[in-house]
């Protein structure tokens, strides 16, 4: 069986994926670490640059349940804070399904996976790239 029609084994443990990379000490490094400290899952960081003027990351991130997607929000919003930053604007913090969070030049998505995979914002950004 090729691994495109392979079976995911939902209770393996993910495999783990390395961060994308960004500056030492920038806001976009405090939200990757922040989601890799609070085990968000499949982190995708998205530059921006020449796409939009809105910010210049979108970071897209999942969490397990409401419950973990509203608790990293919350931890992230505390960290950019505790990090010199502006404290950052959030929606859907009370449903939990998905958190956007405005930190000014890097925009974070929370999704529950179900949530995410409907959505499907990555590939939206990232059309056209290759």
């Amino acid at each position: 069986m090729s691994p495109a029609n392979s079976v995911r084994d939902e209770t393996a443990p993910p495999h783990p994926q390395p961060l994308p990379e960004a500056e030492e000490g920038s806001l976009h490094e405090t939200v990757l670490k922040s989601l890799d400290d609070d085990q968000a899952q499949d982190i995708v960081s998205i530059d921006l640059e020449g796409k939009s003027g809105i910010a210049d990351f979108m970071v897209v991130a999942s969490g397990r349940s409401t419950r973990q997607v509203a608790a990293i929000a919350m931890k992230l919003g505390q960290r950019i804070k505790e990090a010199g930053h502006p404290p950052p604007k959030m929606e859907g913090l009370s449903q939990g399904d998905w958190v956007l969070i405005d930190a000014g030049d890097v925009v974070v998505h929370i999704f529950r996976p179900e949530v995410r995979t409907f959505y499907n914002l990555e590939r939206m950004w990232t059309l056209g790239e290759a």
